[in-house]
């Protein structure tokens, strides 16, 4: 029996429209009585950007699913390059959360950090009164940040982080990431500094060795082989020096920052 998130048709119900790119809502029949619900990203869709070559993001963000599932992490939900109703994009599993419950990446008053959070920053809001721009302290979402180091992601965004209904963490929107330069730009660096878990250092360190296998020949045919030759660099260079990077760019948090 065919996987219906590879093989069964797509009907659009609905449109992401605050996303950049065409994000489109879909439903694939999983059986006589049930759908399936995913996100399709048509390559078509795709706005041009200076620092990353046209049609390449459906292929980043597959890259970076593979990355996550090479770890054993399964921080990304499923994620596949299939045609669609616009032609060959991405799809991905549709992640539910909950209607209600505190976020994973949040903002509150100066001095009110709530239990269980990071402090990453303080600005102003519209309204001029000082705020703190905070993420929780949660396993996931911690091996969600060590994930953006690895795959250089340029764009986390608060809103990119999903707390699902089955109490997992999940990370979405990789688009822009896995570039050869380096691009990290993350809410999530509360951790900044602080050593890596040996747990973690051990996956990173089978990545590696996957990364000379069929796991990165995979990669090899979504992005570049400078791109997973920097990829291997950048877990290398975390085995050798097992720290939480330093934001160092003039802009190590995206624009908005949810």
């Amino acid at each position: 029996m065919n996987d219906p998130l590879s093989a069964g048709a797509m009907t659009v119900i609905g449109q992401v429209t605050t996303a950049s790119n065409a994000t489109l809502v879909c439903e694939i029949p999983d059986d006589a009585t049930q759908v399936l619900r995913v996100v399709y990203k048509p390559v078509r869709g795709e706005r041009p950007l200076w620092d990353f070559p046209d049609g390449t993001l459906a292929g980043r963000e597959v890259a970076a699913y593979q990355v996550s599932e090479a770890l054993g992490w399964g921080v990304i939900p499923e994620t596949i390059l299939r045609d669609g109703p616009y032609g060959p994009g991405m799809v991905q599993r549709w992640i539910d959360t909950p209607e209600d419950g505190p976020d994973l990446v949040d903002l509150c008053p100066v001095g009110e950090i709530p239990d269980g959070y990071r402090e990453v920053l303080r600005a102003l809001d519209p309204a001029g009164h000082q705020v703190s721009l905070v993420h929780a302290e949660n396993p996931g979402l911690y091996r969600m940040a060590v994930l953006d180091v690895l795959i250089n992601n340029a764009d986390r965004k608060g809103g990119h982080a999903l707390h699902g209904v089955d109490g997992r963490v999940y990370g979405v929107d990789h688009g822009i990431s896995l570039h050869s330069e380096p691009k990290l730009r993350t809410v999530l660096w509360g951790w900044a500094g602080e050593p890596i878990d040996d747990e973690l250092l051990t996956d990173i360190k089978a990545l590696v060795k996957a990364l000379a296998g069929e796991p990165g020949a995979r990669l090899r045919e979504l992005i570049t082989d400078a791109e997973v030759d920097a990829l291997e660099a950048r877990a290398q260079q975390l085995l050798d020096e097992p720290v939480m990077p330093l934001p160092t760019s003039a802009r190590p948090i995206p624009w908005p920052a949810f």
